[in-house]
């Protein structure tokens, strides 16, 4: 009766990371529209957060006494997960989508490197067979076939990069945390988005950058704003319990699906047009998506 339930709770897992990769696949739409009426990304994602915050106040109101029981230790896991939500923001707004997103997913090499360390997981042939599908499919797309250094050009490829190692740690900080619930980690990660976007915005009004909010007095900016909130909340909850439920390394490869979600998002909304590099590239993201899924790793 084990193995049926053991089974079961894999797929409900893996159902969940790939409804968050499709809610981040195309969450980025809405905070570029934001941009464009003059709400920069730091401030979109003040208020989207905070809004988030509440909607988890309003969740989970009966744990909210318990917040003071939280060790300091997992404000770690909040910075660092607020770092890789709010820099993948501000890449996405200002960068080219799909190169945005196959800087943020080189993350699987970061993973199989962390797991390894911190969470002592033994590696697997059909693993690395789906993450060497995985990154060789990234490069094919990232250097247009001419397999050549992708360095990153841009600050939002700096911030695409850095958003991936962010977010490589997050999933093995979130498996390593056993002794938290799911609702305290979905939590920590939309309150270190909030304090680290206020943080900037503090330094820059230090640096007399001035902020503009006049965009908040429309129905349309808070209806945009409550969307983005409703697709974070419900994507972090579920990613939070696929991360904790199958191994660091399969759940970056799963996340991968984000790609094609993005790719498509981006041709009908911003009219980026995939090249057939891209679509060579994506197909083998794909394809070790489908690997991690379908062979998991072997008893030893």
């Amino acid at each position: 009766m084990q193995k049926p339930k053991a089974s079961q709770e894999k797929y409900l897992a893996s159902s969940a990371l790939v409804y968050g990769a499709i809610c981040w696949g195309i969450i980025w739409y809405p905070y570029r529209l934001l941009n464009e009426v003059g709400l920069a990304g730091v401030e979109s994602s003040v208020f989207s957060y905070l809004i988030a915050l509440i909607m988890g106040g309003v969740l989970f109101y009966r744990r909210v006494t318990l917040i003071g029981q939280i060790p300091w230790r997992a404000y770690s896991l909040s910075m660092v997960a607020g770092w890789t939500n709010l820099s993948y923001v501000l890449a996405i707004i200002d960068g080219e989508v799909m190169r945005v997103m196959l800087l943020f997913y080189l993350s699987p090499l970061w993973t199989l490197i962390l797991a390894k360390i911190w969470l002592k997981e033994r590696w697997h042939r059909p693993q690395l067979i789906a993450i060497g599908l995985s990154l060789i499919g990234a490069w094919e797309m990232l250097t247009k076939g001419q397999w050549v250094l992708p360095w990153p050009e841009s600050n939002s490829d700096w911030l695409a990069l850095s958003a991936g190692i962010g977010f490589s740690m997050t999933n093995v900080m979130t498996r390593y945390a056993t002794d938290l619930s799911v609702a305290a980690k979905s939590m920590l990660v939309w309150l270190g988005v909030f304090i680290l976007s206020i943080c900037i915005i503090v330094l820059r009004e230090k640096l007399h950058v001035t902020l503009s909010l006049d965009t908040l007095q429309t129905a349309r900016t808070w209806g945009m704003l409550t969307l983005i909130a409703l697709l974070l909340v419900s994507a972090t909850l579920l990613v939070q319990y696929g991360v904790t439920k199958i191994p660091a390394i399969q759940a970056s490869v799963l996340f991968m699906f984000e790609l094609i979600v993005a790719a498509i998002a981006a041709y009908f909304l911003a009219n980026e047009v995939m090249s057939v590099t891209d679509v060579i590239g994506g197909s083998l993201i794909l394809l070790a998506g489908l690997i991690s899924v379908m062979q998991p790793p072997a008893n030893p």
